[in-house]
């Protein structure tokens, strides 16, 4: 049970538009938040007027200064933007962790991105052994799963929300040939990519969003990536659930934390050959960052054996160019663009250099 405190709601970049007097638009964060039930708002914070702001730097100084003194006990939010508030948080109160903020925190509820390269910095920032992560699964098109168990991080897929679910092999996935099946045909630990129909007019609509079956009866999952999100341009079929995995592993054993990633492909060009460059933003680089890029690219190979034929003898790729950006430059670019706020994520991987290279020009500006 969760202590009776208070439930702190991130919630992402929140903003309502009239369409006509009886309905709006806006944000999904937004639109729950504007319907939550009178007395929900007794037990959380922030306001609904912080809440539902547009300007998120304000939001965030504003949603910092009404939390900071409050006993909340839970927590929602997507992982990235939670962590810089909870750092200015620690900033407003001069304390060393959150378990000195808010010492009855026993929940955090995530979702919006992998969990994985985060972890590790909500367990030093929070210092809280005891607390609880669990990950919710949806988008503005509905909510399709959630974590049940405290020691799995499976999401049950929930058949009763109104959705049809239909699910597309990954490799004929715009092949003009896809094989499409419903829940009685799916095979465990094979890649899909997910397809829905909704009560609220959605048609055969694809989400975008590629999951493996990890138990049938009831149906669990995991969520390995998105269809635009991969490098495949050397026939090594990365995805993000393997940079994910190898970049958490190589970040334990070389006692960093990352803040931000993106990834694309180094196009072969006359002798040379292809690779991956990653652009990394730690929280403070290793000491030799050769090596983090070699233990990097032996994780790849071992989650990932496409990759690692790729990579055998040097074949068709070299190991990963690692470059560490300045501290900020993620938040910075975002905010370049217009897109702060936990409805924008960086993009993880890329086919095409189109994303990494006007990082890099924006960098070098």
């Amino acid at each position: 049970d969760v202590y009776a405190g208070k439930s702190f709601v991130v919630g992402g970049s929140s903003t309502i538009n009239p369409l006509q007097k009886d309905s709006y638009s806006g944000d999904l964060s937004a639109i729950i938040i504007n319907n939550l039930p009178f007395w929900v708002e007794w037990r959380r914070v922030p306001d609904k007027s912080v809440a539902l702001m547009s300007d998120w730097e304000d939001k965030i100084e504003k949603m910092a200064q009404a939390t900071a003194y409050e006993d909340v006990t839970n927590i929602v939010g997507v992982p990235s933007w939670t962590l810089v508030l909870l750092r200015r948080i620690l900033e407003i109160t001069g304390k060393e962790n959150i378990s000195q903020v808010w010492p009855n925190l026993q929940l955090y509820m995530h979702g919006g991105v992998s969990f994985k390269p985060y972890k590790a910095q909500f367990e030093e920032i929070m210092q809280l052994p005891k607390l609880k992560y669990f990950e919710s699964y949806n988008a503005s098109e509905g909510f399709f799963a959630i974590q049940d168990e405290n020691d799995s991080e499976d999401l049950l897929l929930m058949l009763d929300y109104g959705i049809f679910f239909e699910f597309i092999e990954s490799n004929t996935y715009q092949t003009g040939h896809e094989k499409v099946c419903t829940l009685a045909d799916v095979e465990l630990d094979k890649q899909y990519v997910l397809v829905i129909s909704t009560n609220a007019g959605l048609w055969r609509y694809v989400t975008g969003d590629t999951i493996t079956f990890t138990q049938k009866y009831p149906f669990k999952i995991r969520v390995s990536g998105r269809t635009k999100s991969f490098i495949n341009v050397f026939g090594e079929e990365l995805i993000v659930e393997n940079a994910d995995a190898a970049l958490s592993v190589t970040c334990q054993a070389f006692n960093v934390q990352v803040q931000d990633y993106t990834v694309a492909p180094v196009y072969m060009e006359g002798n040379n050959k292809g690779a991956h460059q990653w652009l990394i933003e730690f929280d403070t680089p290793p000491e030799n960052l050769a090596t983090f890029a070699t233990h990097l690219d032996a994780e790849l190979c071992k989650l990932n054996s496409d990759y690692e034929a790729k990579r055998t003898a040097n074949l068709n790729l070299t190991e990963v160019k690692v470059q560490a950006v300045p501290k900020g430059s993620f938040y910075a670019w975002l905010k370049s663009k217009g897109k702060l706020g936990g409805q924008n994520k960086v993009p993880r991987l890329c086919n095409n250099r189109d994303i990494m290279d006007a990082f890099l020009a924006f960098l070098d500006a």
